[in-house]
């Protein structure tokens, strides 16, 4: 029993023995953060900073300047020297100015950001079952209300190079958790849409769920919790992702492969 998230989820999915290291075993990493992590974590911070700065009503707009500002000191303070870096021929000072791009990239695509935007970084807890069982948690990146079509919007920001397939939007399952969190709160009836800032392509992907669709999501989040919880084996499961991972380092299988 117990609180999941997604990603303590979808790590189980990918790799078993990580899954153990990481939430069993509880190891701390020699070094935990990649520096597409750290991109990340600071390009959110920028747009967590521009919508929690953003008042339109008083016509104050955040510039792109400010915003790169905000960026640059959230990468000042994240960054050091060690981070983990696995592209051959990159360097800090290529994924830095990716994020400016992304950044400038989205404001002016976004500006004046009139989205009505109700929260950022909203922490959310569902309860699957009936009996409160099982629960997820997560965090959306920034939550909207669409006055014109009578939608709440889920914001989520990806700064991965890969565009995903419209299978793979289609059945995926953080946002669609989230959905059901914000159903809970503001009426089972209300629409929900999914959309995905796919940062690098400048490109914004949308997806829904019926409240059919998302019953039987909690049926099979449920499912996957209980395999989980009766699990003894913790195999490891090799793929591209093992160089990224923070505990290859004491993995077996990924010593044979290098």
């Amino acid at each position: 029993m117990g609180t999941y998230s997604h990603s303590r989820l979808s790590t189980f999915e990918q790799c078993p023995f990580k899954f153990k290291l990481k939430y069993i075993d509880k190891i701390i990493p020699e070094i935990d953060t990649t520096i597409e992590a750290l991109l990340g974590n600071c390009v959110h911070s920028a747009l967590e900073w521009l919508y929690n700065n953003l008042n339109s009503k008083a016509g104050k707009i955040p510039s792109t300047d400010e915003v790169l500002t905000a960026y640059i000191a959230a990468w000042e303070q994240e960054f050091f020297p060690e981070i983990k870096i696995v592209r051959n021929n990159t360097t800090p000072k290529d994924y830095f100015n990716k994020g400016i791009k992304f950044l400038v990239d989205y404001c002016n695509r976004h500006s004046p950001f009139e989205d009505n935007t109700l929260e950022t970084e909203k922490q959310i807890l569902i309860n699957l079952d009936e009996k409160g069982e099982h629960k997820i948690q997560g965090f959306i990146d920034r939550l909207a209300y669409n006055p014109e079509t009578g939608e709440y919007e889920i914001h989520d920001y990806k700064t991965s190079n890969s565009l995903p397939t419209k299978e793979k939007i289609e059945a995926d399952r953080q946002l669609a958790l989230y959905s059901i969190a914000i159903k809970e709160i503001f009426g089972n009836d209300k629409k929900v849409c999914l959309i995905w800032h796919y940062l690098a392509h400048d490109a914004k992907i949308c997806s829904s769920r019926t409240n059919e669709q998302l019953a039987q999501l909690k049926k099979e989040t449920i499912e996957l919790i209980k395999k989980i919880e009766n699990t003894t084996e913790f195999p490891a499961c090799t793929s591209a992702l093992c160089n990224w991972c923070e505990y290859n380092y004491m993995c077996e299988e990924f010593k044979k492969r290098h």
